[in-house]
């Protein structure tokens, strides 16, 4: 089947080629970056959007106080230096003295009080707002000087602020209701243009202070088939790509004059279950479910095996063995037991929701997970949105079942808090409030010691497992590709393409 497949996608490539010299246009300068990706950003506000493709868009143009590098370790941003009290009650940065908003402002503590008091504030609707609850206020003693008095110790607060929804967007703009209708950051790159669906157009900012940047800007082409990418790398056309198939993904080693950069990724991809609608809201039917999932089976037909089975942590630090965790080995009697005892020996039906093209994948995961499901007598519809339509029912947790690829952060509780605890701005989404889940994630924010931390987490990712308001299926791997006259792009686990500040073409 996969040569079928390959035969099919080179023959579309061929066409591709064709239309590739229409869809790309020719670069400004040579120092400009051609790239193309299939999916655009949703939007430009850094603290509310959530689809990979506005962070990828966002980070190149705004910057967090710190941020992640390719081993996951926090690494200075917006600040230059960074510190907790002896207590862990106060955590103060001091900023570079040098950052600039690409407007020409200096990026002061004024604006980084802003920015989190924006997020803090629910009618902002901040993506990451949980994070950050345990902020009881924030001094500025000077410009470059800010100190966040904390409610109680939070270990994993540095780690939320190096993501793109903690952003430092200026006061001025925020004063005048301005995020997300224009783009001023202090990143490597302005956007000079945004045509969306179609294109991109970012300059370099020369004010940066994180340094010289490789290229005079980065030309973004939306090309949602992506053969039609990999024809346009293939011919020349671009120099660099975003790619979410793996079936196309695994074609770029045979082009001589390209490279694929192929990393193992923190995210995730799930089936959610929306436990405050029946029949999910019984803990049998939820766990029918998980045992009549072959997460291998998903994992080798929708993504081609490009993976590994996952359990809730996909952290290095924090992972664990997914075959110790409920039902992870597919057990049909198991499931059909279970069903029986909760009421629905005959089965019932429901509807999934999956995004068109985020991920490439979700319309294969969809349809082996109906035909796994359908053993168990459960009818699945399946509902294909554009991917802004499906974002906006996700937020509202308006779906029975709904396929996803979310993000993984470096920290368990920066990554599940805002759907598993009380107080998390995502519970619309999770639909699914458990004294013990929030009772483990609130002793793994104040506990410092990692190995106390480590137990803690594994604890949390066996009882939600067992509980199962989510079907955790795989990781896989974050894909670019490139010219192989274009150098210095170093990928990341969370996906981040922020290295291209650093990339350089050959002539």
């Amino acid at each position: 089947m996969v040569k079928q497949l390959t035969k099919k996608l080179l023959s579309s490539i061929a066409l591709a080629a064709l239309l590739g010299t229409a869809a790309i246009s020719t670069p400004v300068s040579a120092a400009t970056l051609r790239m193309a990706w299939s999916q655009d950003a949703t939007g430009l506000d850094p603290h509310t959007q959530t689809a990979f493709s506005s962070i990828r868009l966002l980070e190149l143009i705004y910057e967090p106080l710190v941020r992640l590098d390719a081993g996951l370790q926090i690494v200075p941003a917006l600040a230059d230096s960074w510190q907790f009290s002896a207590d862990g009650l106060e955590l103060t940065f001091k900023l570079n003295p040098k950052a600039m908003f690409q407007s020409g402002a200096a990026v002061t503590s004024a604006d980084v009080k802003a920015s989190f008091e924006r997020v803090l504030d629910e009618a902002t609707g901040a993506a990451a707002r949980a994070n950050f609850l345990s902020i009881a206020g924030i001094d500025t003693p000077d410009a470059t000087t800010v100190v966040f008095k904390l409610s109680h110790p939070d270990a994993p607060i540095l780690a939320a602020m190096a993501g793109m929804n903690a952003a430092i967007v200026p006061a001025s703009e925020i004063a005048a209701g301005t995020i997300g209708t224009k783009a001023i950051g202090s990143g490597p790159f302005k956007l000079e243009s945004w045509d969306p669906n179609s294109k991109e157009v970012l300059v370099a900012n020369q004010d940066w202070a994180g340094g010289a940047i490789g290229v005079d800007g980065i030309d973004i082409s939306v090309l949602p088939d992506e053969t039609a990418i990999l024809a346009a790398l293939r011919t020349g056309q671009i120099d660099f790509a975003l790619l979410n198939d793996p079936l196309v993904a695994t074609l770029v080693p045979r082009e001589d004059g390209l490279q694929l950069n192929r990393m193992p990724s923190i995210d995730y991809h799930v089936l959610q279950l929306n436990p405050s609608r029946e029949p999910m809201t019984q803990l049998g039917v939820r766990q029918a479910i998980s045992c009549a999932i072959d997460r291998q089976d998903v994992l080798d037909t929708a993504s081609l095996g490009e993976g590994k089975v996952t359990g809730p942590l996909t952290i290095p630090a924090f992972a664990s063995d997914p075959s110790q965790l409920f039902c992870y080995q597919r057990d049909v009697e198991k499931a059909k037991k279970l069903m029986a005892d909760a009421g629905y020996a005959g089965g019932f039906s429901a509807s999934v929701i999956a995004a068109t093209g985020e991920p490439a994948t979700a319309a294969a995961e969809a349809q082996v997970i109906q035909s796994q499901l359908a053993e168990i007598g459960i009818k699945l519809d399946i509902k294909m949105m554009e991917l802004n339509v499906y974002i906006d029912a996700w937020l509202k947790g308006d779906f029975d079942m709904a396929v996803a690829l979310n993000g993984g952060r470096a920290d368990p509780y920066t990554m599940y808090n805002r759907y598993w605890t009380k107080t998390g701005n995502l519970q619309k989404v999770s639909n699914f409030a458990d004294d013990t889940l929030d009772s483990l994630l609130q002793k793994g924010r104040v506990e410092t010691d990692p190995a106390a931390r480590k137990v803690i987490f594994g604890e949390f990712e066996k009882d939600i497992s067992e509980k199962s308001p989510w079907i955790w299926l795989y990781s896989s791997y974050s894909y670019t590709a490139q010219q192989k006259t274009v150098s210095g792009f170093v990928p990341s686990p969370t996906g981040s393409l922020f290295s291209l500040s650093s990339v350089t073409i050959q002539q």
